[in-house]
């Protein structure tokens, strides 16, 4: 819905970033319950968007598509860029797993939500898309910020005053996922004795996950440095993609060590080894064309490795006397200014 090269109001990603940290940590049922609400808003308005482009397609409006395809580039690593951002649109097949636990029946579930929404968002996208080339030509998409704003003020006259406000909610839905799976993410790896102890608590009373909430509230603030949204992307998405394969790999690893192995969903290996293969395209590819920002992306997911090493590998005996001070010292201040206190699994489930 929109095309945003750069944050032009930072002061309201910070305001919007720490609200809804707030809704979340309040109560789940706040998160979800606004998730709703910023989802329900965007799909309308891309509903409405797509019946304005049809209109205008029956209308005879097709000279957009004329040598629709002249000057796109075949470069490789021009490709496998693009798919970065255009892969962090479909990202909500990933962000649903990090919520598995709080997901009734989940071996059913899981999939299915999978298996529904992504036909359902390609379909959707793909007619947005044609809908905006029905009305605007190629230089007024690039040269907008927010093409859904542009397409708005081309043909809905004194209505389109509502797209922008549903390009805001948009963004904000999209923090809202963020926030609630990337909480989880820390919570799940706290308990998993892969992060600090802090993190893996939840309030008392309200059952959040306040601790990992509120760092990475902290998180998101620090990465508001990077002006260039796309930029960031680019940053994010090398590492992503190259955990995303090591996860990948790993299941392939298991089929063909541990066959017997008990799986709540089976499907043929075809898919994991021509998933890992499109995984080492999106991270090989780049590591040569763009390898400046490649390189950056890697220096940021190594930044976390002497944390790892100094504070959660070694053992208490051999850490430095003032990390271990310093960790029980968090620990014991999270404690008290969250309400918090140490999760455990539950096996009976």
């Amino acid at each position: 819905m929109y095309r945003n090269t750069k944050a032009h109001s930072p002061q309201a990603c910070l305001v919007f970033n720490r609200l809804l940290t707030f809704i979340n940590a309040a109560y789940v049922k706040w998160g979800t319950r606004v998730q709703d609400i910023f989802t329900y808003t965007k799909v309308l308005a891309l509903i409405v968007i797509i019946i304005t482009g049809i209109v205008k397609l029956c209308q005879g409006n097709t000279q957009n598509f004329d040598g629709f395809f002249e000057g796109s580039s075949r470069d490789p690593g021009g490709i496998a860029l693009a798919l970065y951002s255009a892969l962090f649109s479909y990202s909500g097949w990933d962000t649903l797993n990090f919520v598995t636990e709080e997901i009734k029946n989940p071996e059913r579930n899981l999939p299915l939500a999978v298996a529904v929404s992504m036909p359902i968002v390609t379909v959707i996208y793909i007619l947005t898309n044609v809908a905006y080339y029905a009305v605007l030509d190629m230089s007024s998409i690039l040269a907008s910020d927010a093409v859904a704003v542009t397409f708005a003020d081309h043909t809905l006259g004194v209505m389109s005053w509502t797209i922008p406000i549903a390009v805001a909610l948009s963004c904000y839905g999209g923090l809202n996922a963020s926030i609630i799976a990337a909480s989880r993410l820390f919570f799940v790896g706290s308990r998993e004795g892969h992060l600090p102890d802090a993190l893996s608590m939840i309030h008392l009373h309200r059952f959040t996950p306040v601790p990992a909430l509120l760092f990475n509230c902290a998180m998101a603030l620090i990465y508001l440095a990077v002006e260039d949204v796309f930029q960031l992307i680019n940053y994010y998405s090398f590492s992503y993609w190259f955990f995303v394969g090591l996860s990948i790999a790993g299941q392939i690893y298991l089929r063909l060590k541990e066959p017997d192995r008990p799986r709540p969903l089976k499907l043929s290996l075809v898919y994991p080894v021509i998933f890992c293969l499109c995984t080492v395209f999106l991270v090989a590819v780049p590591l040569y064309s763009d390898t400046l920002n490649s390189l950056i992306g890697i220096a940021i997911a190594l930044s976390g490795v002497p944390v790892y090493f100094l504070g959660i590998h070694l053992p208490e005996s051999k850490r430095p006397p003032f990390i271990t001070k310093l960790l029980r010292s968090i620990t014991r201040f999270t404690q008290f200014t969250c309400f918090c206190v140490l999760t455990e699994m539950d096996l009976t489930e």
